[in-house]
């Protein structure tokens, strides 16, 4: 697979329901082009968030805020926002004024992985330059500067991957969600099955 042949996935993809969506964004390309050059890597785990009624969702209670407004949009922009010191990339998925996103939580490194390894040195091998949330972003290079950005154009977009089979797709609990009360039972987490870039 060449990037420079892959086109970005249509928006009409990202209007599909917040749970089958975290399924359908497994295997799929999350790109990254920034002037030191271009890195992308499969997605292999997501997080739902069901806006309103989740307890761990930042839209919880239709909480709206300069935070959160990105989620009140229309589906397909990236929601970045900054947990401790890391920043994480979600999907805003959802209707209009329907706040719901997916958290990409591990993505299996595919082009520009010289570029990744320079971005994670700390990493004590290549499973641990992008098995979660934290560390993909600082690997793909993605930062808040790229909160809003349409995930159908450059330089932040989602193409086509691997097709993944439903029997290989894996779920349960979210995670570090422990205060959110009975969300945090919710089985709203999805991975492959057997992948070693899941986060845990």
């Amino acid at each position: 697979m060449s990037i420079f042949d892959a086109k970005p996935l249509d928006k009409k993809f990202y209007r599909q329901p917040t749970l089958e969506l975290a399924k359908s964004l497994l295997g799929c390309l999350l790109i990254k082009e920034t002037c030191e050059g271009t890195a992308a890597g499969f997605i292999v785990e997501t997080e739902a968030y069901m806006g309103p009624l989740d307890r761990a969702a930042h839209s919880f209670n239709n909480r709206r805020t300069k935070r959160t407004e990105i989620m009140f949009g229309e589906p397909g922009h990236a929601y970045t926002h900054l947990m401790h010191t890391h920043c994480l990339i979600n999907v805003v998925s959802g209707q209009i004024e329907q706040p719901e996103s997916i958290l990409i939580r591990g993505i299996e490194p595919y082009i520009g992985q010289e570029l990744i390894e320079a971005r994670r040195p700390k990493a004590k091998n290549k499973r641990q330059w992008t098995n979660g949330p934290g560390k993909l972003t600082k690997a793909l290079g993605i930062s808040m500067a790229d909160y809003g950005h349409s995930l159908d154009t450059p330089p932040l977009w989602i193409t086509c991957g691997r097709k993944i089979n439903v029997n290989d797709i894996v779920t349960g609990p979210r995670i570090g969600i422990d205060n959110s009360g009975e969300a945090k039972d919710y089985p709203w987490r999805f991975w492959i099955k057997g992948n070693a870039y899941v986060s845990r």
